[in-house]
Formats: structure tokens, sequence, C-alpha cells
């Protein structure tokens, strides 16, 4: 299949060059000129993607290269608009293991998008077009069509330019944006930046952002360079359509890390998806057929996920009738005994606390020790970690295998499958859709599907 698609990808020189900011500045001002705009982050992050949604108003999906694969190009036109930005992840060439290998520019290429990066020039005169000429030659077909200079003045800004040009101008500038105020800086945590819905005044900063970026970025010269993108070519995957399942997802500050490919491609298989706060001490949804625990910061909760009783006992009485439980991450840790020495659901007879150091970082391949619930045996799933916690019983269900070493993960029992890794269905399908066919066959098995 074909299909005409502008889209540009947004990617920067290294980690923490502002790169976010300036994508969520450019998607509110794109947005509030009436462009139809997506959003997507290359990579598997899960936290930027919240400040997409913020400046969109419209979820934001992860064009990953190394969960999607084959299928990357279909992911991103099944979630494409008019108009779609792509943000990279760390430098433009950092991949796998210090190669390009699902990196940024290698998004670029399975894309034929193309790529803008934003070059953090604090401090910077003449170096900064060395700098800029070294990432464009770097790789014979870098895909780059151009910069953004972020954290310099005007003055500075129009001085490099100059030089710019008078060194040849191989790409096109687009534009800078000043040092900001403190206030529109998004803050960052162990994970990352902070979550979306935990800044203040967020919409407000914002618009200040995309005011920035109508004054000092060339917006029309971006959505040109998007518009001449050539036509995605991409393949799209044949999926059954199975009968309804109700799943219901937990969704609140605590649980907010889901990939949402993963809760689109759930609906295109014939669910409906249901939501609830275990936060708000709220029950299951009626009908209830399935539980989906996604990841999040449950351990800055802890006190009130522990003081929660109705939620607790109804995930409780679900899980004695079989209704299937599937947890990642934040998820898993909610199911254990105990979290920081506070009690949580007791599902699982782990303890976790807080190591202070990441624990497990980076992708993993994970393959299935025998037949459960999210897969059979042999079958290899692909998900990523990060997390600071570690339990006392991580499972030993599928082997991980990371960075050439291997270890043993993940819980599966007969209606629960849960751990740290947060996984990708579009790393294998065929396994989504086994475990959506498990979840059906337990349905069927149930007595009652009411959890009021």
């Amino acid at each position: 299949m074909k299909r005409e698609l502008p889209r540009l990808l947004l990617s920067g020189t290294n980690s923490g060059c502002g790169k976010t900011t300036v994508f969520c500045a450019l998607a509110a001002a794109l947005r509030a000129r009436g462009e139809d705009v997506a959003a997507f982050k290359c990579g598997p992050d899960y936290i930027d993607p919240t400040f997409h949604a913020a400046a969109l108003g419209i979820p934001s999906s992860n064009a990953d290269s190394f969960f999607c694969g084959r299928y990357l190009p279909y992911v991103v036109a099944d979630s494409a608009r008019a108009l779609n930005l792509l943000e990279g992840a760390m430098g433009y060439y950092d991949g796998l293991d210090f190669t390009e290998e699902h990196s940024a520019f290698d998004v670029a290429r399975r894309l034929q998008a193309p790529a803008v990066l934003v070059v953090d020039a604090r401090g910077s005169a003449l170096s900064a077009v060395a700098q800029m000429r070294g990432f464009l030659r770097f790789r014979p077909n870098s895909g780059v069509r151009g910069f953004l200079l972020n954290r310099i003045s005007a003055r500075a800004y129009a001085g490099i330019r100059a030089a710019w040009v008078r060194e040849g101008a191989e790409a096109q500038l687009y534009g800078y944006f000043p040092p900001l105020p403190s206030d529109c800086v998004l803050e960052s945590r162990h994970l990352g930046l902070v979550t979306a819905g935990e800044v203040s005044a967020l919409p407000q900063t914002i618009l200040r952002l995309a005011q920035q970026a109508e004054e000092s970025v060339d917006l029309d010269g971006l959505t040109a360079l998007a518009r001449s993108a050539p036509p995605l070519e991409y393949a799209e995957p044949v999926l059954p359509r199975l009968p309804e399942l109700n799943v219901s997802v937990a969704k609140d500050a605590a649980f907010c890390f889901y990939y949402t490919e993963n809760l689109r491609l759930l609906e295109k298989l014939g669910a409906r998806l249901s939501y609830f706060s275990p936060l708000e001490d709220q029950p299951l949804p009626a009908e209830t057929d399935v539980v989906y625990l996604g990841g999040g910061y449950p351990e800055l909760y802890a006190d009130r996920l522990s003081a929660n009783r109705v939620t607790a006992d109804s995930i409780r009485r679900a899980a004695a009738e079989g209704v299937p439980l599937f947890a990642e991450c934040g998820g898993f840790l909610y199911l254990n005994k105990q979290l920081d020495g506070r009690a949580m659901l007791g599902l699982l007879d782990g303890s976790a606390q807080n190591r202070g150091r990441p624990v497990r970082f980076g992708y993993v391949e994970l393959t299935a020790a025998r037949d459960c619930l999210l897969a059979r045996r042999g079958d290899v799933l692909r998900g990523h970690e990060f997390h600071y916690y570690d339990c006392t019983d991580n499972g030993n269900d599928f082997t991980a295998r990371r960075n050439g070493t291997k270890y043993s993960c993940m819980v599966a029992r007969e209606n629960l499958t849960a751990g740290f890794p947060h996984i990708h269905f579009y790393g294998n399908l065929e396994s989504a859709i086994v475990f959506y066919q498990n979840c059906l066959e337990a349905k069927k098995c149930r007595k009652t599907s009411q959890w009021k």
C-alpha cells in the first residue's frame, strides 16, 4: 500500500539538547495554525508522548523500529494525520550498542522522513557550524535536511547563520529558541521527564512555547519540508476479528505508561476498552473480562494504594474467579505483597524496594519458558525495561536477553502474566493474538463477569 503522508522527524545532537520542549512547541504552534497534526516518539519512551498529547489533545504513538520491525511504516500510517511529527530519542545516530541500529536516523531512513536536528548552541559560535557539518557528513545519506538552534539569543543566531552561509550552507537553518525561563523547562526525574499530568500550568506553558515558535522558527519552511516526503509504502498486517472482550485498563497518575499501539491493536482484534483508577479506589468496570495494569509511578502513591480497599478487593475477587490479569512494571509492583514496606494486592509473593539506581535498562527479547496467558512456549516477545525498583521474586517463566546477557524474569500463571518488562505487541503479533484468544477461553470458563 502507498499513501501520501507528510512527515518530519525532529531529533537532536544528544540527549538533553531540549528536543522535547522544541517538539511540543512546534506541534502546538502548527495545531494553532489549524494543521491536523499527529505526534510520534522514536524509541521506547512512554513519558515524552504524554507531553505530545498535552500539546495536541490527542494520543501520541511510538514509532520504534526495534518493536515494530517491518510493521513500522504501518504503525505510523495507522495513526497518521494530515501532518505528522516524529520526535527522536537520544542523539540522532544513537542506537543499540553504540551503533545506529534502531536510532532516530534508522527510523528516518525506514520511513523516508526528512530530519531536522535540534542543536544546543549555548556558548558556541563557529563550533556550532562544525558540529552541524559533522552530523550532515557522518553518513552519506544522513537524511538531515536542516537544523534548529536552541538556547541562544537572536544576535547569536544571526552570527551563526551568517557563518553557516559563508561556509556553504549545506542544509537549511529553520530558526532558533532563546533560553527559556525556568517555568517553561520540563523537569526531570529518575525515569526521565515527569509526566505531563504532574506539570502545573502545562497548558499555559505550551501556549507560551507555541508563541515563541511563531516568533523565531520558520514554521512554513518546516511544513513544506514535511510535505516534500515521498509517499509512504507499508504492508498492513492481516489480523483476525475476534469476539468482543471487555478490557479494563488502570489509568491514572500511578498507572499511566501504555503503548498506544497496544491499546489500538486490542481494539482491532475486537476489544472494548474501559478505564478505572486504583488511586480513586474505583472497582473494576462492570463486565470486566481482562485486567490490564500498566506501568507508571505506584511508588509515589504507595500509601493511597495500600489504603484503597475497593479497588484491591475488586481485583482480588476477579482474579479468584479466573479473570486474566496482565501487568507491566508498575502494575507488577502493585500485584506483589509489598512495595517499600506498604501492603499491595498480594496476588504475588514478592516485596519490592527502590535500589537507588537503574536495575535494568534497555530493550529486551523475552522467550516464554512455557505456555501461558501471553504466549506459547518458545515464543519471543520484544519489550523494554527501565526501573529503579527490584523485587524479591521477579519470576522465572521467561528468559530475557539484553546486551549479550540473559536472566529469568516474569511470572506466568494460568490467568496471570506480570513482570517488569513493558511488552510491545507488534514485536510478535501472533503472540498478541494468542493472548487475546486465551482471554476469550477464560471468559467462556467463568460463571460470571460482574465485578461491581
